[in-house]
């Protein structure tokens, strides 16, 4: 890498995408209120192929318990019906032939502190892997040294910032997990 600002520019990026990839996991787990992106994962057969539900139909959120689908061939209601069912959400489409209604079910106390768990897991994933970002770029700082690229002031002026960017890294992973924990837990 050989310069500061290549290395201070790919460690801070590599962050942020950790930060969005929380961001995803996140928005995967429902807590209690309808939400398009509940729906990203599920996959429907469509003509001879598995495709995610928002390439066969518009998703919408008519109200806070409830979402739709309008699906755009009508020959396809039953397939993303039958996908949605048996995906492990837990839900009961109803089909009128038009449209497909989705009532949330709102979640048991039992079931909101699974979810709790699991989105401590991956807050702690991520913070595990921006640790190891700090770890990368630690080495890198230290191979400069090794090179003579730079001085040993240089070399404790680095790593001060790369545990600043750290810090600030695990600070958002934390401010995350606290909203997401809340918005769970929120009946």
């Amino acid at each position: 890498m050989a310069d500061y600002n290549s290395l201070k520019n790919d460690t801070q990026e590599r962050m942020e995408k950790t930060l969005e990839s929380l961001r995803g996991d996140f928005s995967g787990l429902r807590a209690g209120r309808a939400h398009a992106s509940l729906l990203d994962g599920i996959l429907v057969e469509a003509y001879g192929n598995m495709s995610p539900i928002s390439q066969v139909g518009t998703v919408s959120v008519p109200d806070a318990r409830t979402l739709s689908i309008s699906v755009w061939d009508k020959g396809l209601t039953k397939s993303v019906e039958k996908a949605l069912r048996e995906s492990d959400l837990g839900l009961n489409p109803m089909n009128d032939g038009q449209v497909i209604r989705i009532p949330i079910p709102p979640l048991s106390e039992e079931r909101r502190k699974e979810l709790v768990k699991v989105a401590g897991k991956y807050a702690e994933q991520a913070k595990v892997a921006v640790r190891n970002i700090r770890r990368d770029a630690m080495d890198e700082v230290k191979k400069m040294k090794k090179d003579s690229l730079i001085s040993e002031d240089e070399e404790k002026k680095y790593n001060n910032d790369i545990q600043k960017w750290t810090d600030d890294a695990v600070k958002k992973i934390d401010d995350l997990y606290d909203a997401k924990e809340k918005d769970i837990i929120q009946v």
